[in-house]
């Protein structure tokens, strides 16, 4: 390590608290420092390269270092580099991807409202819901519907949505009006014998229940991400989206799509809501609306909400949220641009056409490995379960340790995943090739025969 690496890594440890980390294992082994980016890969701060095989965090679906998007950003900075959309002000490039995003989303979605972050838009998208219900005078009707694993962000109100135990606890979440259902995963959550058919109608007959229970005058929506991503990669079982959308209508329960991380060509299709036919009040996009180069989330919502909400701001004198970026100039020209570049490049059609490659060779080469109890997934983001009894689907104890092994012995050849307690999750920019696909198989299949040397060891008794 050079003088200079070493600095780095001291000063990361003494002075930067880091997300969804440990902090005092983070103490102890310091940081992976990132330097540079070119394409499908990511290089250290020692020069090794790596695939970086979730796109980041899910995001960068351009790769890394898209000259386009820098001179995007650079002319915008030369030009009007910030301005705020409050009190009547508006720029060029939030006007028109806005336009352009209304036209690209599903039939009924007719405004946009800029934030900067999924969290902060699924945090707005619940202060409108709760607006829209007071303009109606229907003040009890408040409480948002969500699934066991979801993940929505992390803020009071996104966290609360979200249905993982590791960004609620001891942060007093899920604050009361936030409900959960039972995870719409089949492998793990359905009975012996029932198709995915049936799982489906007793989970849309759950959310019924759950409606009737609570009252419908105090159940103000529902809300998923077409296919769950960060709990572990899983697409809904068949009909469930027919199904859930059906019991919404029913009871005036308002449907959001949570499409920040399937958005933009991830399934093989403009949106998860184009791939599984819904058609939501609210639509919540980031993530690959930049690439990640940005920081920029955007909120898509119905005409018959917009009308509500904006009779309702006339009436009291304004509509009284929003940030100091939202529409930001820059984000909003960079966001323009990526979007220019996912259609001239053919890369939702490039996607689907790929996925195979991914697909198929996972299940293909892995799911039959004594370590593997299920591979899933849908376009270009895929999961991979390990367990301990593949024929029990038992878990391993305790949860996580052995993903998170075979997750640094992945980074050891050169491919950067994410471990979700016993689940590995792939997701790779869409500009990959069916070339480079194969690379990751075989990086991961060299991590997955380490792992199960090592489990072997764990297994074996002591001497």
């Amino acid at each position: 390590m050079t003088d200079q690496s070493n600095s780095l890594h001291v000063r990361d440890v003494a002075n930067l608290l880091h997300p969804n980390t440990n902090a005092r294992r983070h103490e102890a082994q310091g940081p992976m420092i990132i330097t540079r980016g070119e394409g499908i890969h990511v290089y250290d701060d020692q020069g090794k390269a790596y695939i970086e095989g979730l796109a980041g965090l899910w995001s960068v679906a351009l790769g890394f270092g898209e000259k386009r998007l820098a001179e995007a950003a650079a002319r915008q900075m030369q030009t009007l580099p910030y301005y705020h959309t409050f009190s009547h002000k508006s720029n060029a490039p939030a006007i028109e991807l806005a336009e352009r995003l209304v036209e690209m989303t599903p039939e009924g979605l007719t405004k946009v409202f800029f934030t900067n972050s999924g969290s902060e838009a699924n945090d707005t998208v619940v202060k409108m819901i709760w607006y829209y219900n007071n303009a109606l005078g229907r003040p009890a009707k408040k409480k948002i519907i969500s699934r066991a694993r979801a993940y929505h962000g992390i803020t009071i109100i996104a966290g609360s949505m979200t249905g993982l135990p590791m960004n609620q606890r001891d942060f007093d979440l899920p604050l009361p009006g936030f409900l959960h259902l039972t995870c719409p995963h089949h492998y793990r959550n359905a009975l012996p014998g029932e198709s995915e058919e049936d799982f489906a109608t007793r989970l849309a007959d759950e959310l019924e229940a759950m409606i009737l229970r609570e009252g419908p005058e105090t159940v103000a929506a529902f809300i998923g991400e077409p296919v769950m991503a960060a709990g572990g990669v899983m697409p809904p079982p068949e009909t469930y989206w027919t199904k859930i959308q059906a019991v919404c209508r029913r009871h005036d329960v308002l449907v959001v799509a949570d499409e920040v991380i399937n958005g933009f060509g991830r399934l093989g299709t403009p949106f998860g809501c184009d791939r599984y036919g819904i058609s939501p009040d609210f639509m919540v996009l980031s993530k690959q609306l930049t690439s990640s180069y940005m920081p920029l989330s955007a909120i898509v919502l119905s005409d018959q909400v917009y009308q509500v909400i904006a009779d309702n701001s006339d009436r009291i004198g304004a509509f009284g949220h929003g940030f100091t970026a939202t529409g930001h100039p820059v984000a909003t020209a960079v966001a323009l641009e990526n979007l220019r570049i996912i259609e001239e490049r053919g890369l939702i059609a490039h996607a689907a056409a790929i996925a195979p490659a991914l697909q198929d060779g996972l299940r293909s080469r892995f799911a039959d490995h004594p370590l593997v109890g299920e591979v899933r997934g849908v376009g270009l983001i895929a999961g991979v379960e390990l367990v301990a009894d593949k024929a029990r689907k038992t878990k391993f104890d305790p949860p996580g340790q052995v993903a998170a092994y075979l997750h640094a012995r992945a980074q050891e050849h050169g491919l950067i995943l994410r471990a979700i307690e016993d689940t590995l999750a792939f997701c790779p920019p869409l500009i990959i090739t069916e070339a480079e696909i194969g690379m990751i198989l075989d990086r991961f299949g060299a991590a997955l025969d380490d792992t199960c040397a090592w489990v072997k060891t764990r297994a074996a008794p002591a001497a």
